[in-house]
């Protein structure tokens, strides 16, 4: 994307100089065959011009790009311009010759200039300190560079290479074969890694060779040649851990190693240009290196150099592109031509944007924002904006951005877009959020919450604004949101505060027990996400107090979406630079609520996500525009009809956890299988879907689950039906704590009883219902009884009487009587079968005595009971005539 081209009458012709303000990028210092450096900034304004006594020979800019120094053919004087008050001043070298070379120090405020008789001069313009080094080299100095050490090389026409100190002093030099160019200080490859300190100076001789001196080892210098058809050395870069890129006149350009192994070998090579190759540059921060010749501009990725990032035209140069120069951080590709014209790429955007609902506003310009609404198919509109912004921000009906401590406001309208006003606060604004009618601004631990729009004569004027927190309260904000009610701010005290701006009064507070560090309100502002400072995820929900903890959350996690598809209320994403997790919030499920891990989706890189619509990412990406992504535990959105019998089962489970019935009614159609409709069902139940239970249990043909869901349909208590569901599923344990915290706990009791759970119903029935102890004793007894725990079945029949129930008591005392039979206490046992009125017992209890061979007492009940025959028999065999 070009910002903009630069073609100046007096350079027409001639081939132009131009160098970028180091670190900040903010200055572009241009000249041509004129007698002048023209300053522009980065939008192609100019900002200053500096007159000259004769054409600039050499410029350079200070490391902070503080001061952009320049040397002429016809002075000794060197001009500075400050950056920072646009002034201009003169330095008298001293020196009686002209000036040739040109280069402030990477590390410090060093200023080395070189002659055309050879001579050298160190200046520093911090203590005004001049060292003037004669005869440095015979000849002119024509090339040199600085290391991180502050040494400095310097080559010439005598084919002499020079190292020096930051005094002046000649600590090494060599000799080439021909002359010196484009020196460069790096750090060669070596097997032992001792130290990162650059000690290699690299340097073309001849424009064929590359020359490699190392001055730990001097003696041997290393001279790489290159094949013939390649044509000269136009330019090379060091990047990478040892690596060198060069360029050749013919087009091409070369990567090789500088590893002690591999020395020269060629690592790649591209035909980049026809004809032929003008310049390359690299880009350290974008990790990319351009290459420019005929009239084209080819950008690859450095860690694939095989990749094309991009490849830029410039039809109209038919002179062809000369010189090529990326800003520090890589924003900005700079290309001069030949016939004297300048552009300007942008190659890097900030990735800056926000979303209101489907609303999306995103930096495409560096002065201008793009407003779209993909999901309501509305024209996307351009916004011009008056400064290249740090932050913006889109509300319902308005945008803002802004830089600093300044906003600007803009009414988005019909068709059109209308600026307002702009807005000065406090301190440096580094995050804005808007509403219908509010924009809250965080600067420096505060938050200010004012009116985009007065509201005339009748507003109350406390309602403009406010500044939070209040004054006495010691805490720093860190984050905050703005809802259509809401007002959301975190602090570094762990509290997470509701400000309802319809009351102006805070509403509900929450205290962590860590700062809170990123907040995401839901899109109504009843479940709201945060990030806190041990990089740990939550969802808060403000209605009933209730934190959740977000499982498997990476602390790389940058930001949350939520989703904006109004029937997937629970559905958000937590993203990094590398994938996007999509979470599910389970509100309304029988085993309570809980987040889900649904799954992950990489994210090519430098995307950010901006806005999540049904499954469908919108993200933005360094060049300007939007990509949207579709997640992966949302495949089950294509086509279905072609997929296979596995896949479809996958599909069945992402709509499963992410509770998307209706596509897993669908799903179950093509499957057609009755084990995936049960399976269905059970989600249905899970989640407390009752209807939609009733419909899949319909279409399974179980009458008895449709008949008892319907029973239970009507249920508005959360806690009862959940009670129920939890029985249907078999989870008895948690269908009675549900039972109990429900209007209606006696429904534990009545589950227990009808599942003849009878331990648990007497524990139920002590609390609930006493009244039943002695009918559930009764049954426990029996069921005692049946298992052979005579000792605890007797004590559960003597529970189980009543003294006022007939019936009831009789069978409790006939269990007694027999309890204390099988027990061995036969005259207790005996007797209470005797008292007792029923016949039956007393035969039962003969027929247990007999077993026991107990004759006596056997013949005696079978006498009481009139059972005579059998009396008669016992008292046979036991030969009592």
């Amino acid at each position: 994307q070009q910002v903009f081209s630069l073609l100046e009458k007096s350079w027409s012709g001639s081939s132009v100089q131009f160098a970028w303000q180091k670190t900040l990028g903010n200055f572009l210092a241009v000249t041509g065959g004129d007698r002048a450096v023209k300053i522009f900034d980065r939008h192609g304004q100019k900002k200053n011009e500096i007159s000259l006594p004769g054409i600039c020979v050499a410029m350079d800019w200070d490391k902070d790009g503080d001061t952009l120094a320049i040397i002429t053919d016809k002075s000794s004087a060197i001009f500075l311009w400050d950056a920072n008050t646009n002034k201009t001043s003169q330095v008298d070298s001293g020196m009686r010759d002209v000036m040739s070379f040109l280069l402030w120090s990477r590390v410090g405020t060093l200023l080395a200039v070189g002659t055309t008789k050879g001579n050298l001069l160190i200046y520093n313009p911090q203590t005004s300190r001049k060292i003037p080094v004669l005869g440095k080299h015979t000849k002119r100095i024509t090339c040199g560079c600085w290391s991180t050490e502050n040494l400095l090389a310097l080559g010439g026409e005598d084919k002499m290479i020079t190292i020096s100190n930051q005094e002046g002093d000649t600590i090494r030099q060599t000799s080439v074969s021909s002359d010196p160019s484009d020196m460069q200080f790096s750090v060669m490859k070596t097997d032992e890694r001792i130290s990162t300190r650059e000690s290699t100076v690299s340097v073309v001789v001849g424009k064929k060779t590359l020359f490699l001196f190392n001055l730990n080892d001097p003696d041997n210098p290393i001279d790489l040649k290159f094949q013939q058809p390649y044509g000269s050395i136009v330019t090379y870069r060091w990047y990478g851990d040892g690596y060198i890129m060069i360029g050749f006149s013919r087009g091409c350009f070369v990567v090789i190693s500088t590893h002690i192994r591999e020395i020269g070998q060629e690592i790649f090579q591209a035909h980049n240009h026809k004809d032929n190759l003008s310049s390359i540059a690299i880009s350290q921060s974008l990790n990319k290196a351009a290459s420019c010749g005929d009239n084209c501009i080819k950008i690859h990725d450095l860690a694939d150099l095989r990749e094309m990032y991009a490849i830029i035209n410039l039809d109209d140069e038919n002179k062809g592109v000369d010189q090529l120069a990326w800003t520090d951080d890589g924003q900005l590709l700079a290309v001069s031509t030949r016939r004297g014209s300048l552009h300007v790429f942008l190659t890097k955007l900030p990735v800056l944007g926000d979303a209101c609902s489907t609303r999306i506003a995103f930096l495409t310009s560096l002065l201008e924002v793009t407003i779209a609404n993909h999901v309501e198919r509305e024209l996307p509109v351009t916004v011009s904006v008056e400064v290249e912004p740090s932050f913006v921000a889109i509300g319902v009906y308005h945008l803002a951005v802004g830089m600093n401590n300044r906003a600007w406001f803009y009414a988005l309208e019909e068709n059109n877009v209308k600026k307002l006003k702009d807005v000065e606060y406090l301190g440096t604004v580094a995050s804005m959020h808007l509403n219908s009618d509010y924009a809250a601004a965080l600067f420096e631990g505060k938050v200010q919450l004012h009116m985009i729009e007065s509201g005339g004569l009748d507003a109350q004027e406390e309602r403009e604004t406010r500044l939070f927190p209040a004054d006495d309260d010691k805490c720093r904000i860190l984050c905050h949101a703005l809802t259509s009610d809401f007002l959301i701010y975190g602090t570094d005290t762990g509290i997470i505060h509701y400000f309802y701006i319809e009351d102006w009064q805070y509403v509900n507070e929450y205290r962590h027990p860590v700062s809170v560090r990123k907040i995401f309100p839901d899109p109504n502002g009843t479940r709201l996400a945060f990030i806190d400072d041990k990089s740990d995820g939550f969802i808060y929900c403000p209605v009933n107090d209730k934190l959740y903890e977000i499982p498997n959350f990476s602390p790389t996690i940058k930001g949350i979406l939520w989703e904006n598809w109004p029937m997937d209320k629970g559905v958000f994403v937590a993203f990094d630079d590398d994938k996007v997790y999509t979470y599910v919030f389970h509100k309304d499920a029988i085993q309570g609520s809980k987040v889900i891990l649904a799954g992950g989706t990489e994210v090519p890189f430098s995307y950010k996500p901006l806005l999540l619509y049904n499954g469908e990412l919108t993200c933005q990406t360094q060049s300007g525009k939007t990509n949207n992504i579709y997640l992966s535990t949302h495949s089950f959105l294509g086509n279905l009809k072609d997929l296979g019998p596995n896949e479809l089962r996958k599909m069945l489970t992402q709509t499963l956890i992410l509770k998307r019935f209706s596509e897993a009614w669908e799903v179950c159609k093509l499957l057609n299988d009755q084990s995936c409709w049960n399976e269905l069902a059970k989600a249905c139940l899970h989640h407390m879907e009752v209807d939609f239970a009733i419909r899949v249990y319909r279409t399974s043909g179980d009458a008895g689950m449709v008949m008892s869901l319907e029973q239970i349909k009507g249920i508005e208590d959360h806690n009862l039906l959940a009670g129920h569901l939890a029985m249907f599923t078999s989870d008895f344990n948690l269908a009675q704590d549900l039972y109990l915290a429900s209007s209606s706990p006696i429904a534990a009791l009545e589950m227990r009883k009808d599942l003849q759970h009878w331990d648990s119903a007497l524990q139920l029935a002590k609390r609930l219902a006493p009244d039943q102890i002695p009918f559930i004793s009764k049954e426990y007894a029996m069921q005692l009884e049946f298992t052979g725990d005579y000792i605890n079945a007797l004590a559960h029949y003597e529970k189980g009487i009543t003294g006022n129930n007939k019936e009831h008591d009789e069978a409790c005392l006939a269990g007694v009587a027999q309890m204390l039979i099988r027990m061995g206490d036969i005259r207790r046992g005996v007797n209470q079968a005797i008292k007792h009125p029923s016949r039956l017992l007393k035969r039962d209890c003969g027929a247990i005595l007999e077993s026991m061979k107990q004759f006596s007492e056997a013949a005696q009940l079978y006498e009481k009971g009139q059972y005579y025959d059998k009396a008669a028999s016992v008292y046979i065999r036991c030969k009592n005539w």
